[in-house]
């Protein structure tokens, strides 16, 4: 199968298939622009695009580095930084911040693993790597890295180690 598709299906898998229309033209846009080869079509799918993530608020590039099956609960005021990282299977709700930090340690941009499930109104600065199967929970700042399988809360962020910390959070998710 071809790239666009594998990304496209595995991002529908994870609404149980039946997502409605404007995040199916959202996965469709977001994939079609970063995988197109034809550079006409890909400036056409980045237009587009633009235009339907700015009636969401949302921030975000076509050249992002997102896996596959990401799932973005109430798309609504997002912004991720265009050198983010983004895993596969992870949550992202309505929001969020994944940004950069300019000056000091942390310098950079996140690295996010797989299987991440990323509260409502949570930040994620700096160049810092959350591991996989991490859950962060809503309002909270993370400036630091996160081990995997660990679940965090609060400002300045708490850490406490969970095995399985996005059971029942994460689902649906596309190997």
């Amino acid at each position: 199968m071809s790239k666009f598709k594998d990304l496209y299906n595995a991002d529908i898998t994870r609404y149980r298939g039946k997502p409605e229309a404007y995040i199916r033209i959202f996965h469709f846009l977001y994939r079609k622009a970063a995988v197109a080869s034809f550079i006409p079509m890909r400036l056409l799918y980045k237009a587009l695009f633009r235009i339907w993530a700015n009636r969401r608020g949302l921030e975000l590039t076509a050249n992002q580095q997102i896996g596959g099956g990401i799932y973005i609960g109430h798309a609504y005021n997002i912004t991720i930084n265009s050198k983010a990282k983004i895993g596969r299977n992870c949550n992202i709700h309505k929001g969020i911040v994944i940004g950069q930090v300019n000056r000091g340690s942390r310098k950079g941009c996140p690295t996010i693993g797989d299987r991440v499930w990323i509260g409502i109104n949570s930040a994620i600065v700096g160049n810092v790597t959350i591991g996989d199967d991490v859950m962060i929970a809503p309002n909270s700042f993370v400036n630091v890295d996160i081990p995997s399988h660990s679940v965090v809360f609060g400002n300045p962020c708490v850490i406490k180690h969970r095995d399985w910390a996005t059971e029942g959070y994460v689902n649906n998710i596309v190997e």
